[in-house]
């Protein structure tokens, strides 16, 4: 029987998308969402990456993974390819730029168009590769010259398939829109204008969503009447520009969200609407959809209330300023701004209730740091510095959540199909994972079998003096979820809220103006039916697949399905798909142009020396983040010295069998830069010996200081202020000469050999 059963997994054939390497291999997605099928560097001969493919499972490799051959390409990968053109022996070829494509694309002399030797091209295939044939193609598009300013955001906008132009429809029908609010767009709406609302953002804002106020009152009547706010959240009201199913809608959704870059924003909404009709500029009419809360002393919402009203901007605030005010109301600042020192205090009065709320809820609130690259006029980076979160970030973040609250209340209470924000607790595999490491780590608290959020949040707090409180919290954040849109409301688990939306960000979100459209709908005692909207690509099926794999481990009994979800309902979830694997392409393509300006920086820095921490562990060597630059690099194990390594992924840490040495998370070392790989977004460092500074210790030794801070998980209080979640996503190094190659999802050797050796850094240009 066992026999005859590996015969049909042998000859069963499995449909997927070949997911390339740049090592040569690669994999096959499976749509089933069972472990990825390997293909070795022959099988990948005639396909590329993203083509979709029938794959058979021939035999398990030697480190026990299922291994494929290619039996049948059901659809080519229709997507172009940006590259380096190039002139070699008398041949135009182009070096794709993606390096998991694989291979060269031959370019005919015909085909090179007005491209030169050296320039950044876009090529759309002609012929697709074959097991004796590398693809050919022909050059569709000139981007320019490698060192051009901008050109790392014209290949990411092209690489992650970015949309960045606007339709000929779109941009009819903006220019149609009139360039201020006119008298009948201000009927059934309640004039706000004399509310001194006021908008707080950085300083280089442009697009204004939200504006607030806020005043002490009484809520309730008579002796039993209590202090409080009231505090008003006016969100600019894009959904009454943009109508369902419009041209503008059409491409806004396409899009989903703005994408940002350094100097550099891809908008959802053209620049007519995002930076003026709808931008809540001051001393300038606008319209606008309000949420009206009464707010405790203990930061309850006792009540609120929606409306679309018109406003009038009385005051364009920094974060910045509105901090120095805070912090001294007789100072410089201050005196700028008297007329309203009174308004901001009553805000920082709400903003200190509405954080006992939080800390009741025990919502997860760790410190972090994110970090903002600043460039000069060329786009090439001048200095990379901490963006420090002030009292003023926080009080804008209190507001905005209680305001999505509200909506996602709303939305629920009235029963009108709608968007959520949902972000689920960790899963049983990394509940599992987290508990080994606060068992091995000794911390005395673990979580429970259906976690809260304030267990996450005492465990952090319990250990926040340790020396080794970094690497506890990290693991913590490792072990959520990433936060979806979805019309199934489970809860948001990371703020600890029963039902959490977003409605603050309508400019640059398209799931905002969904929102704002359905309370617009419950308002009038309709329904919102959504639009005939493009059917979502394949940016949304390995979601999708993820989606309803947890969905079916939450089934309680083994022969209950899983209830089936309406037309509309299911409707209402594509769009919640599309949308949250768009904000994933948005944070994809932005990573990858920082990192890419950051390997340029660094190569400035070939063979200087500098302290850092580490900030993640792999079986292949450490990632260590520079305490001067907060650039990030790998020091690969065999930089590690004399000696052999074991990767205890409980602990997360690197330990030498010898000496004891480890190295594990928050680590402190000395380093020097050794080699920048431009084109694979890699810096590699090489390990001082101790004696120039390395700070390793045995396992004898006090844990590592707590130095070093990793990028949030949970993203969602950063959403609400002016920078996204980023998140590293650790890709395998190119292997040295000499070393056995190795393949992501591989099962680590037990033991990794670290040659002694010291080396002069090489300088690449």
């Amino acid at each position: 029987m066992k026999n005859s059963k590996q015969t049909s997994l042998l000859l069963e054939e499995i449909e997927g998308i070949v997911q390339g390497h740049r090592d040569g291999h690669g994999f096959v997605i499976r749509d089933d969402g069972e472990a990825d099928i390997y293909l070795p560097p022959n099988e990948m001969r005639a396909v590329l990456h993203k083509d979709r493919v029938k794959a058979r499972i021939v035999r398990s490799d030697r480190k026990g993974r299922p291994e494929g051959r290619v039996v049948e390409i059901v659809e080519r990968n229709s997507k172009v390819i940006i590259g380096r053109l190039l002139h070699e022996s008398g041949i135009w070829i182009v070096a794709p730029e993606d390096k998991r494509y694989g291979q060269d694309v031959m370019i005919p002399k015909t085909a090179t168009g007005a491209a030169k030797a050296g320039q950044v091209v876009v090529v759309e295939l002609t012929e697709p590769p074959a097991l004796f044939g590398q693809p050919v193609g022909r050059v569709k598009e000139v981007l320019g010259e490698m060192d051009d300013p901008g050109m790392e955001i014209e290949i990411a906008v092209r690489k992650y398939d970015v949309p960045h132009e606007f339709s000929e429809a779109c941009i009819a029908l903006a220019r149609a829109l009139p360039d201020k609010v006119r008298p009948e767009d201000k009927r059934q709406r309640v004039d706000l204008t004399d509310v001194a609302l006021v908008t707080i953002d950085g300083e280089d804002a442009r697009d204004f969503d939200d504006a607030v106020y806020c005043e002490p009152v009484k809520i309730g009547k008579g002796r039993s009447a209590v202090p409080g706010w009231r505090l008003l959240v006016a969100i600019a009201d894009v959904s009454h520009y943009v109508e369902n199913g419009s041209a503008i809608d059409i491409d806004a959704y396409e899009r989903a969200t703005s994408v940002y870059f350094p100097r550099r924003v891809i908008p959802m909404l053209p620049e007519k609407l995002s930076n003026g009709l709808c931008s809540l500029n001051p001393e300038v009419e606008r319209l606008c959809m309000v949420c009206d809360m009464m707010v405790t002393e203990d930061g309850e919402v006792s009540a609120y209330q929606f409306y679309p009203a018109v406003m009038f901007s009385h005051a364009r605030f920094t974060y910045t300023e509105v901090a120095a005010i805070l912090a001294n109301t007789r100072g410089p600042e201050a005196t700028k701004r008297k007329d309203r020192i009174t308004d901001l205090m009553n805000l920082h009065d709400v903003y200190r209730a509405l954080l006992k709320s939080r800390e009741r809820r025990g919502a997860v609130d760790f410190e972090t740091v994110e970090t903002q690259i600043v460039c000069d006029e060329a786009g090439h980076i001048e200095k990379i510095v901490p963006r420090t979160r002030n009292d003023a970030h926080k009080l804008i973040e209190e507001a905005m959540l209680a305001a999505n609250v509200c909506s996602a209340d709303f939305i629920a209470q009235s029963k009108h199909a709608g968007l959520f924000r949902v972000h689920e607790g960790p899963t049983p595999e990394k509940k599992e994972i987290l508990r080994n490491f606060l068992k091995i780590t000794g911390v005395g608290l673990s979580i429970s079998d259906d976690p809260s959020p304030a267990e996450f949040q005492a465990i952090a707090k319990a250990t926040k003096d340790r020396p080794d409180a970094q690497q506890i919290q990290t693991m913590l954040l490792r072990s959520m979820q990433q936060a979806i849109y979805t019309p199934v409301n489970s809860g948001h688990f990371g703020l600890a809220f029963e039902a959490y939306t977003h409605f603050t960000s309508p400019i640059r979100r398209y799931p905002d103006l969904l929102v704002h459209r359905v309370i617009k709908a419950i308002l009038a005692k309709a329904k919102y039916e959504l639009p005939i909207l493009p059917t979502p690509g394949e940016a949304h099926a390995k979601l999708s697949k993820r989606l309803e794999k947890n969905l079916a481990s939450k089934v309680a009994e083994p022969g209950q399905k899983p209830r089936k979800l309406s037309i509309d309902m299911q409707a209402w979830q594509a769009a919640g798909l599309h949308c949250s694997a768009n904000e994933r392409r948005a944070d994809e393509a932005s990573r990858d142009v920082e990192a890419w300006l950051k390997c340029k920086y660094m190569r400035e820095h070939l063979g200087e020396e500098f302290s850092g921490v580490v900030s993640a562990v792999t079986s292949f060597g450490i990632f260590v983040t520079l305490d001067a630059m907060y650039v990030e690099g790998l020091v690969h194990i065999t930089e590690l010295g004399g000696e052999y390594y074991r990767f205890d992924e409980a602990r997360q840490e690197l330990r030498g069998e010898r000496t004891g040495i480890r190295f594990a998370l928050g680590t402190r070392v000395q380093v020097q830069v050794s080699r920048v790989d431009l084109d694979g977004r890699r810096i590699d460092f090489h390990l001082l010996p101790e004696g120039d500074g390395l700070l390793a210790r045995s396992s004898k030794d006090r844990e590592p200081s707590r130095e070093t801070t990793e990028r949030k998980l949970v993203d969602d209080v950063a959403n609400v202020a002016d920078s996204g979640r980023r998140s590293r996503k650790i890709a395998e190094p190119l292997p040295r000469t000499g070393e056995r190659k190795r393949t992501p999802g591989a099962k680590v050797a037990p033991v990794a050999k670290a040659k002694d050796k010291t080396r002069k850094p090489r300088r690449r240009s």
